[in-house]
């Protein structure tokens, strides 16, 4: 990440290089009024060097500015977005690093052509205001970026949980032991475990925990499940063993405050579902449940069953393991919420491996395909009378994308609606090639039906479609479009 000293240097420079060219003076010419050298001047203007007080007030009289005006980090308004983009938190606590990206580079290419850098940049923020994109946003962005990069599998947290599980004695056999998890943190984190304060504030009904990190206690709400608690307790030993300092202290929708944080949030949870679900065995498993010639949602029930885990942490881990273990890389995942009936469907987590797949988020506010298996399970779900226990679906659907060659094998896991929580689905879509056949041999069972599919209903040209939800009014739009062009070009060629 760009530190402080770069940026001051960057936008010192920058002011230099503008300040030099609105007077009219080469760079020859300034460095022999100011007595240095082309080379040192040029270090200066592309952000490498920062000169001496006595340089920055010879420079400052040549250029007819005071000293104040040129060691401000104010540039002009023409280079301003740089100058937002330099001195933003975005730019500051992204680490560049981790994408193998040198901080000196960037900065190379904003001095080199300051000019195309800024218009580039000023594009970048228009996009991001007209689709109200946050800070917040970018920095989830970076991070599935980073897990697709990574074909979201990563081998030094695999090889920590393994360590832990040594070193503390703890026993992985399924379903795991969350006592082992208790012992841990009492023990050797000194931690206090409170299972009633929270439930005092009703008002927080979806909040599993938070952490006070002035007295190490750990609040748990009343009546989680165990795999909810064994989830939340296995991301805070995540966060001592792994020494992970910037971390939230709630279990969901925090207040994201540095990518650090939501990088760290995402370390500990991946720690903690390879804690739950150990590689080696739910390989073996998955193993077997492809090797079924004919679809077997009953078999991905029990192993569900069998790691007592939510079906999301499942299909999470799911993903984890298929493109290391399986070669299959070519897949996404996606993760749905709809509240009620009257309120629409939300996708609230998506990755695509090895690139970006169908479907994906949108920030149209347009309707999702209601082809997809994703949302029909909710909705199947709800229309079913409410049961006490946890009522969950399981699909399997062939999505082929309308126009195109493209197809998924499906497989959906969704939940029922509750009190606290909105109704779930989430989706494993496997593209359909050679690989996906050779590994998983239920791909051609006649039971699992195929769906012509597409993204949102405003786009979408299926005639007839039996559960439209909206009118296909960017399709009309394109038509319209069409004719006026056909029309115009008509027109000037005289026709």
């Amino acid at each position: 990440m760009l530190s402080h000293g770069q940026v001051v240097r960057l936008i010192f420079g920058l002011k230099l290089r503008e300040l030099r060219q609105e007077r009219g003076f080469t760079p020859a010419e300034l460095a022999r009024a100011c007595d240095v050298s082309v080379s040192y001047l040029n270090e200066i203007e592309k952000g490498k060097k920062y000169p001496k007080a006595d340089k920055i007030l010879s420079l400052s009289k040549v250029l007819g500015v005071t000293y104040d005006q040129l060691t401000s980090l104010t540039l002009s308004r023409r280079l301003a977005p740089i100058s937002e983009l330099l001195q933003s938190d975005l730019l500051k606590e992204f680490p560049l690093e981790m994408f193998g990206l040198d901080p000196t580079r960037i900065v190379e290419l904003i001095a080199d052509a300051p000019a195309k850098m800024n218009a580039f940049i000023s594009t970048l923020f228009e996009i991001a205001r007209n689709y109200e994109m946050r800070q917040e946003n970018f920095f989830l962005a970076a991070l599935r970026s980073y897990q697709e990069m990574c074909d979201n599998y990563f081998e030094e947290l695999e090889q920590d949980v393994r360590t832990f599980t040594v070193e503390q004695n703890i026993t992985t056999t399924a379903p795991f032991d969350t006592t082992q998890l208790e012992r841990v943190l009492v023990e050797k984190y000194g931690y206090k475990l409170d299972r009633e304060t929270l439930g005092q504030y009703t008002n927080l009904g979806r909040l599993r925990s938070v952490y006070q990190p002035k007295t190490k206690c750990l609040l748990l709400r009343p009546g989680l499940s165990g795999t909810q608690q064994a989830f939340v307790l296995g991301r805070e030993v995540a966060f001592n063993y792994l020494n992970l300092k910037e971390r939230p202290y709630v279990n969901a929708n925090f207040p994201i405050r540095s990518f650090d944080e939501v990088l760290n949030n995402f370390k500990a949870s991946y720690f903690a579902g390879a804690l739950l679900m150990e590689e080696e065995t739910l390989v073996r498993d998955l193993q077997k449940f492809f090797a079924n010639k004919k679809w077997a949602p009953t078999q991905l029930l029990d192993l569900i069953t069998k790691y007592d885990v939510s079906p999301e942490m499942f299909m999470q881990r799911v993903t984890n393991l298929l493109p290391r273990h399986f070669g299959l890389q070519s897949m996404f995942f996606l993760r749905f919420d709809q509240a009620t009936a009257a309120n629409d469907f939300v996708l609230t987590k998506e990755l695509h491996i090895s690139r970006l797949h169908n479907p994906h988020g949108n920030e149209l506010h347009e309707h999702y395909c209601r082809r997809w298996i994703s949302l029909r399970l909710i909705q199947e779900l709800r229309q079913q009378p409410a049961t006490t226990g946890p009522n969950i679906a399981l699909g399997a659907q062939h999505s082929r994308y309308y126009g195109t060659n493209n197809e998924y094998l499906c497989l959906t896991l969704a939940r029922a609606r509750t009190a606290t929580e909105p109704a779930v689905s989430v989706t494993v879509g496997l593209l359909c090639d050679d690989a996906l056949r050779q590994k998983v041999k239920f791909i051609s069972d006649p039971a699992i039906p195929l769906k012509v599919v597409n993204e949102t209903c405003e786009r979408c040209p299926i005639p007839d479609c039996e559960v439209r939800s909206a009118p296909p009014v960017e399709i009309e739009r394109q038509e319209r479009q069409l004719e006026l062009e056909e029309a115009v070009a008509a027109l000037v060629n005289g026709d």
